[in-house]
């Protein structure tokens, strides 16, 4: 009886795991046919010459020396692809807008999670960026920047018309500007300040208070005193700016902060966003009510409380955009730029899809690609390691 009843049992537990592996077969042969195999093949091909039309041939090491390793030409060092460092530096610069994100995301997240009337209607407004497709807010920023009909440009001439009408307004707007800019230079330093304190306290050489304010003090004296010096530069140049608006994605100095800007006004209000949000409603109010009661004020509970707690939020957000932003840059430069002026808005994501796929050299691309595996797995493991050390989990 008990043996009928065994073999009943594990007919039942064999027919449970038939039904799971039935499940999963979709899913894993997907993986497989589309995931596993290709990233095998292309770590092979990365060591192969292969342009398609032809047999891959096995030239080892080439790609990547090719790739990666200089050369002495006129008793200086000189690229093998100078263009492939070219574009390293366009998807570092264009990272550069990966902080001001984040933080304009917390911004928005700390003002979307007030009690007010209509703040969901708020929150939708902020998002729905996010939901847009992507091509058509590419080609509407497209038209946006352009230099000759583009309403940015536009609106930049209403104003200068307006503005520079008159000597004493456009010298007041002129001073407006630098103390804004002084502003912001100033709250940069400080920011560099208090990251430099914090790395000299872990390392144990403590700067302390006095020697913060001074250094703080200074710096802040010699951006307004050489904003000061140079105010009639800083007037000319603003002039000629709203005289003539530059073309904004046609020309190099212009173009990859354009791009930035866009991604800001496109990021600012999503994903991060609502990460940040709900983050900031998962933080107990018993422990902002016993920083109350410690008389902690709203900068001081900031710091204290919720920075703390939304730090393994702000760790998961910084690491996803380093892992992006090595990946993105194609769509952008392929609807909005073709990759110019002259390369400058190029990344290496859109190198790899013209080496593949428009030279179809395959091989070389496979290396591009593994290159940026490599770097994506070498600056994740550093980003995790620091961030270990300063997330505060619960």
């Amino acid at each position: 009886m008990s043996k009928a009843l065994n073999k009943q049992v594990m007919t039942a537990a064999q027919r449970e795991a038939l039904a799971a592996y039935a499940f999963l077969m979709p899913n894993f042969l997907g993986f497989l046919a589309f995931t596993s195999i290709p990233v095998v093949l292309s770590l092979v091909m990365a060591f192969c010459h292969w342009n398609i039309f032809r047999p891959p041939s096995w030239v080892g090491l080439e790609n990547f020396r090719s790739l990666l390793w200089f050369h002495r030409e006129g008793g200086r060092l000189v690229a093998n692809d100078p263009f492939f460092w070219q574009y390293v530096y366009n998807t570092v610069y264009l990272m550069a807008g990966i902080p001001i994100g984040m933080a304009g995301s917390l911004i928005l997240a700390l003002m979307m999670n007030q009690r007010l009337r209509g703040i969901v209607v708020l929150r939708t407004i902020y998002f729905l960026p996010t939901v847009c497709s992507g091509v058509a807010l590419l080609i509407l920023w497209k038209y946006l920047y352009n230099a000759d009909i583009g309403l940015i440009n536009k609106i930049i001439r209403l104003i200068g018309g307006f503005i520079y009408s008159s000597r004493p307004l456009a010298i007041a707007f002129t001073v407006l500007c630098a103390i804004l800019l002084g502003l912001v230079t100033i709250a940069a330093a400080v920011c560099l300040l208090a990251a430099l304190r914090y790395l000299s306290d872990r390392a144990g050489l403590e700067w302390g208070d006095g020697i913060f304010r001074t250094l703080a003090i200074l710096s802040s004296t010699a951006i307004f005193v050489s904003i000061g010096v140079y105010g009639r530069v800083l007037y000319s140049h603003l002039a000629a700016f709203f005289a003539i608006p530059p073309d904004w994605l046609g020309t190099v100095k212009w173009a990859k902060p354009s791009l930035i800007l866009m991604s800001l006004w496109g990021g600012l209000g999503g994903y991060n966003m609502i990460l940040y949000l709900a983050a900031l409603q998962g933080v107990p109010s018993s422990y902002y009510e016993a920083a109350e009661i410690d008389g902690a004020g709203p900068w001081a509970k900031f710091w204290s409380v919720t920075w703390p707690m939304i730090s393994p939020t702000t760790f998961f957000i910084l690491i996803m955009s380093i892992i992006s932003g090595f990946q993105s840059g194609f769509m952008t430069a392929n609807i909005l730029t073709n990759g110019g002026p002259a390369g400058s808005t190029t990344t290496i994501e859109y190198y790899l899809y013209q080496t593949a796929f428009e030279k179809f050299n395959m091989g070389y691309a496979s290396a591009i690609a593994w290159f940026l595996f490599a770097v994506i797995l070498i600056l994740t493991r550093f980003t995790w390691r620091i961030g270990g050390r300063v997330v505060v989990y619960e």
